[in-house]
């Protein structure tokens, strides 16, 4: 019988993005040739900030279609201070895809790891654990998609568009508890709170509206709420209550980034963006270009987002093979943390990209 075989599309981007997406791959191909079973092909997509100021584009010739024919697309990240849109915005072709796509779940998972930095000094941040679920192609984004690039008016006066659709809103919060309930059978609470501004704005109301009807779906699933100013309080508070946080596409931009400092930093910060045909991986950090090229970024967000790659090809393919290698890594680096064998330079320790790559490499060949 033939090794199933997937199309990987790369886009590596700018700065950091070259390093940590090569780190990736090569922790990738550890886990692969560890489980056996599938096998990946990449194809490397030219697209970013350094791409748009050599060429006046911001993503190859046929770039988005190549992406839309690949199993998945791992991004390393994009975009450089220098380099801006006419408009003055930033190079984000990364934006269109999502929206090409229908990427709507965005999911950022938060967990803290034994040795790594812990802001909080109650005891039970150890026990962090939890998904930030961010719509990532309406909201407030939507008007930096391709929909409503809106002018500045005589500069005196901008308008941005929030958008809410019910097709998509649905979609998310079955998401949502379809996610929380995947999670429960491991062994997590299985809560989904819907984070809002439902007290305030129509969109919002009509967001926690379609949540609580799909709720009714997912008896077994508890459900909950919290206005998203009352989120980023509880954030600091009591952080190890939640499990699978759902929220409009600002919101969880926000949000996100400061659970992620809670358990570490943007260098631990792993994504995925899924929609209902394709899937889209990177670390949620930025480009950091004054340190491409020196061995000094931490790699373990774009890793995290491999395993998170893996697991959504398991899961689009029905194979175990994907899911025990997505298992693997993740395993590794529980596995480095935990004997303090993983300390990255990020967090003041003694290793740089190169370092906790093969450290992470060894725990999945030993």
């Amino acid at each position: 019988m033939a090794t199933p075989s997937f199309q990987i599309a790369t886009i590596k981007g700018d700065g950091i993005g070259i390093d940590v997406a090569d780190a990736t791959l090569a922790v990738i191909e550890a886990a692969q040739s560890r489980v056996g079973g599938f096998s990946l092909n990449y194809q490397e997509i030219l697209a970013g900030a350094g791409y748009y100021r050599e060429t006046g584009l911001d993503i190859e010739p046929d770039g988005e279609k190549m992406a839309g024919v690949a199993d998945a697309i791992f991004l390393g990240a994009i975009g450089l201070p220098s380099v801006r849109y006419e408009d003055g915005t930033e190079i984000a072709p990364h934006l269109r895809l999502r929206d090409i796509f229908q990427l709507y779940a965005g999911i950022r998972p938060i967990k803290a790891y034994p040795n790594a930095p812990q802001r909080l000094a109650d005891e039970r941040a150890a026990a962090i654990d939890m998904i930030i679920l961010r719509e990532s192609t309406e909201g407030l984004f939507y008007s930096a998609a391709v929909h409503n690039r809106c002018p500045v008016e005589n500069d005196a006066e901008v308008q941005d568009t929030l958008r809410i659709t019910r097709k998509t809103t649905e979609k998310l919060h079955d998401f949502a508890f379809n996610l929380a309930r995947k999670r429960k059978e491991k062994g997590t609470k299985g809560i989904v709170t819907c984070v809002d501004k439902a007290n305030v704005f129509k969109s919002m109301a009509f967001f926690r509206k379609i949540f609580d009807e799909r709720s009714r779906a997912f008896p077994d699933i508890e459900k909950g709420y919290n206005y998203v100013d009352a989120q980023a309080l509880d954030l600091i508070r009591k952080p190890w209550d939640f499990d699978v946080l759902v929220m409009e596409n600002m919101f969880g931009d926000i949000l996100s980034d400061l659970a992620g400092g809670l358990v570490g930093g943007m260098g631990m910060a792993a994504c995925g963006e899924i929609g209902d045909n394709h899937g889209l991986f990177q670390p949620a950090h930025g480009t950091a270009p004054d340190i491409m090229g020196q061995d000094k970024a931490n790699p373990l967000a774009a890793i995290l987002s491999g395993s998170l790659m893996l697991d959504y090809l398991a899961d689009k393919a029905g194979s175990q093979a994907l899911s025990d290698a997505a298992d693997v890594i993740s395993d590794a680096i529980q596995s480095g943390f935990s004997k303090n064998s993983i300390r990255p330079a990020e967090f003041g320790g003694d290793m740089g990209t190169k370092a906790v790559t093969q450290e992470i490499i060894r725990h999945i060949q030993s």
